[in-house]
């Protein structure tokens, strides 16, 4: 496993997976980003995953944990309280996807934890594997640790 810590994050990654974790800095705040992937991820992606959405392959996943303005947890939107310990593969729409991709089918999750606002997106590299691509998913959903910033 590797470990990954930074920006109030804590994960330990499965084997085999690639995984980052950056700020996004705003000018207003910086905030923690996270991105784990059962492939490579390249140098170069948006916050949603673009750039390696379109690397994935059928068998394929992507985390992606964004943390939003500490304000946000006020929201209704992050009222659920705590990180999801698992996701759903019933919660899994082509439609849910920030941009289309043939086969591909995701996720959103928002909440707050130890103060803070997220957004927990996930990506499949194919929609009708779901059932085991999601048990992939939350063996790293599962080892998300937000800790106060």
């Amino acid at each position: 496993m590797a470990g990954l810590t930074g920006f109030g994050l804590s994960i330990d990654l499965p084997i085999g997976w690639d995984g980052r974790l950056y700020s996004r800095d705003d000018g207003a705040s910086a905030r923690a980003a996270l991105h784990a992937a059962t492939f490579p991820l390249p140098n170069e992606r948006g916050d949603f995953g673009s750039g390696a959405v379109e690397l994935m392959g059928r068998n394929d996943v992507l985390v992606v944990l964004l943390e939003y303005d500490r304000a946000q947890t006020a929201q209704p939107l992050f009222a659920g309280q705590g990180a999801p310990a698992a996701l759903d593969p019933a919660a899994f729409s082509p439609g849910a996807l920030q941009r289309s991709r043939p086969g591909q089918a995701g996720a959103q999750a928002f909440f707050s934890a130890a103060g803070r606002a997220f957004c927990l997106y996930v990506v499949l590299g194919n929609f009708a594997a779901r059932d085991g691509l999601v048990a992939l998913a939350n063996q790293v959903v599962g080892a998300i640790r937000i800790h106060p910033a």
